[in-house]
């Protein structure tokens, strides 16, 4: 026995391999009014290296505009117990699925407010590994005691106070505060990317800084780029791995699988809840022209979840998706660019009825996952530069041009070096043409 016993020892490699531990689950929480869709590109990063498609979430909190105050009960928005709420469910499910014990949490803007409460009030630390707040104002977008002095925004309000009061970070999970140097439009010194350039904020860039966390600077990132870029995800995966990304470029698939929900607004305000009978037809487009090439490639009318897909794209293909709200009252057309991997998170939120200016049709470009500064980011229609694009600090996200109605047309949009073709529908008053622009 004694000699067995040393060569089991002396045994370089163990008697029965043990699995590798799963990596850590993931989940994305976006910002005020926004939703999990704006993670795909985030997601996609992750898996080009390697990390488990199935450990990789984002969740879409209902009724993502906030209160007016912390405790007011406004239809279709949310306090903060009700998205720290709404989260905690998430993670509980999220847990449940994986058999994980604990999950990492990264938010954009106003989701690091709500990972942080639930962090600290809503039991989370139990459940959490790791937290990244990116652009998060965690000491207000302004400080200022005359000012929406209730708001969860303000930095002297009694909500901040008490988030912070103490230590800014809660012992036995580890902190990452992501931050612009001085392109991010909710932490400047003067309202001017508010539309209020004469005030004075009380904060500055250094507002999301969170003492006591690793705090690092993206230069050059604006508020959303700071979550959703390509710098903020190589920051978020080595600091979740503790290794830097072989890539931050995203790695196509051979095989596409899309599908995501559809939503509504409400009274001028987005839900994120899903919305049941919407018809989402996908056409297949000529590139050059987005002329349909052939029938419709998928249709499907949504269930009680909201759900559209799954649909199986080609890759590298240019898709037109059509979406009609489910009393007619707004049809929708959406252009991307070809979606490099497959995705549960393409979503739709059907907008309130077009709106008509005399004889002309609109195209709107959006970049949802980041915002558009004069000088910096060049975006046109048609060769023809886009107006009202502020200056200074990049503060919009969209860009439309107004188009004669006579006839459909081809327009060609550009953001930087990405182009989407789009088609005019201008014999429906209610069909609105949306430019989405995915990257960077």
């Amino acid at each position: 026995m004694a000699a067995l016993r040393l060569a089991l020892v002396a045994t370089p490699a163990p008697l029965f391999a043990q699995p590798a531990a799963a990596p850590v689950p993931i989940i994305f929480v976006h910002g005020n009014g926004d939703h999990a869709g704006l993670w795909d590109n985030t997601i996609w990063r992750f898996e080009s290296n390697g990390y488990p498609r199935e450990r990789l979430f984002a969740v879409d909190l209902p009724h993502p505009l906030a209160t007016s105050t912390v405790t007011a009960r406004e239809a279709n928005r949310s306090t903060p117990d009700d998205q720290a709420a709404a989260l905690a469910a998430f993670v509980t499910r999220v847990l449940l699925r994986t058999g994980a014990t604990k999950v990492a949490l990264v938010g954009s803007s106003r989701g690091g407010l709500t990972i942080r409460h639930y962090v600290r009030f809503g039991g989370g630390a139990a459940h959490v590994s790791h937290v990244v707040t990116c652009g998060t104002p965690n000491h207000g977008v302004m400080a200022l005691a005359t000012m929406q002095p209730e708001s969860e925004f303000n930095g002297l309000s009694p909500y901040l106070r008490r988030l912070n009061a103490g230590s800014e970070v809660v012992a036995g999970v580890r902190f990452l505060a992501l931050r612009s140097d001085s392109l991010d439009k909710y932490a400047q010194p003067t309202g001017a990317a508010l539309g209020a350039p004469a005030m004075s904020t009380g904060v500055d860039a250094r507002s999301p800084v969170l003492a006591g966390a690793q705090n690092l600077v993206l230069p050059g990132t604006d508020h959303r780029e700071v979550a959703f870029g390509a710098a903020s995800f190589a920051a978020q995966y080595r600091f979740i791995t503790g290794r830097a990304p072989r890539t931050t470029d995203i790695v196509p698939e051979s095989t596409v699988v899309l599908d995501g929900m559809v939503s509504a607004n409400a009274a001028g305000a987005p839900t994120n809840l899903p919305l049941a009978g919407a018809q989402v037809t996908v056409h297949a487009l000529d590139p050059r022209t987005a002329q349909r090439t052939t029938a419709a490639v998928h249709r499907a009318s949504t269930r009680d979840d909201g759900r559209w897909g799954p649909f199986r794209a080609t890759p590298g293909a240019s898709y037109e998706f059509e979406v009609v709200a489910p009393d007619s009252s707004v049809i929708l057309h959406v252009y991307r660019t070809a979606l490099p991997r497959s995705s549960t998170l393409v979503n739709f939120r059907l907008p309130a009825p077009a709106v008509r200016r005399g004889d002309s049709v609109s195209v709107l470009v959006t970049r949802p996952r980041g915002y558009l500064g004069v000088a910096r980011d060049t975006v046109t229609f048609d060769d023809v530069p886009a107006t009202g694009i502020t200056p200074g600090v990049p503060s919009v996200d969209r860009a439309l041009r107004w188009f004669p109605a006579d006839a459909p047309r081809t327009v060609r949009t550009r953001l930087n070096g990405e182009t989407i073709v789009v088609r005019t529908h201008p014999a429906d008053r209610r069909r609105l043409v949306l430019a989405e622009f995915q990257h960077e």
